[in-house]
């Protein structure tokens, strides 16, 4: 059985993954709370800063992070949370989205919450160091390595296909709620102004895995690295694009000498 320092490690290496995977431990009593604590060195937020600011420090960093209500200053977060009432306020940030006031109050309302006020605190800290299963897995990955997790994702659960969803102004807060409701896998692209505000450097999208679900994943990828020999990212140790570009056979080569084609190759 793989421990989360085991799991952390085997995503970062076989997907070259940027950043941590993010282990979101959504904490619902006082005694979760106490539980989480007590088994983790943390730091907290000095200021109120959006829930993706505090993952900063979780997958940048390498730091574990006890979130709480008076901490959180994005409102789109709170709602997801639970923590917060959808008023005329909070309708009037989503107005420049929607055609009108009718409709964002309708978006409002779809988006996946908890429960009003039954969320204590958010732990958030890189997968490796979780001394308690997290709620949620959150990978802050390109394209091509969120589509290995969906594909590792299917398999080790039997799911297919998958069918993401995408949230009006709650990427991450309201797509790992949305995971976590569901216990389903999740995909989508990065809010709007994430750039600007700090909380991505590459456009990188999101996956959302429940923490329930995490240790069926990576054994998954184990698996299929033993069987075939890679990860069907790269080649190990060949960061070269282009190693299977024909079917796992190298079609962009460069030789000294002769450069005739592989004999091996069918096309030849």
């Amino acid at each position: 059985m793989l421990n989360y320092a085991d799991m952390e490690k085997t995503l970062m290496d076989a997907l070259r993954l940027y950043h941590h995977p993010v282990a979101v431990t959504f904490l619902q009593s006082d005694e979760e709370v106490s539980a989480f604590t007590s088994k983790h060195q943390f730091l907290t937020p000095v200021k109120p800063l959006t829930f993706c600011q505090w993952e900063i420090a979780a997958r940048m960093q390498a730091k574990t992070i006890l979130g709480t209500k008076d901490k959180l200053g994005c409102t789109n977060a709170q709602v997801s949370f639970g923590w917060r009432e959808i008023d005329d306020n909070e309708v009037k940030t989503q107005m420049k989205y929607c055609v009108d006031e009718a409709q964002a109050r309708r978006f409002l309302a779809s988006k996946p919450h908890l429960p009003k006020d039954a969320l204590k605190a958010v732990g958030v800290g890189p997968l490796g160091k979780a001394a308690m299963q997290p709620s949620v897995v959150h990978f802050y990955c390109d394209s091509l390595q969120a589509y290995h997790l969906a594909v590792d994702y299917m398999a080790a659960t039997d799911t297919h296909p998958l069918r993401p969803q995408i949230f009006m102004s709650s990427s991450a807060c309201g797509g790992s709620v949305y995971s976590y409701n569901e216990q389903t896998f999740n995909f989508c692209p990065p809010c709007s102004g994430s750039y600007n505000a700090g909380k991505t450097e590459r456009g990188e999208v999101n996956v959302m895995i429940p923490g329930s679900q995490i240790g069926a994943v990576v054994e998954r990828l184990k698996a299929r690295i033993a069987k075939h020999g890679d990860s069907s990212i790269v080649r190990p140790g060949d960061p070269f694009p282009g190693g299977d570009i024909c079917k796992n056979c190298p079609l962009i080569i460069f030789k000294q000498g002769d450069a005739s084609a592989c004999s091996s190759c069918p096309k030849a």
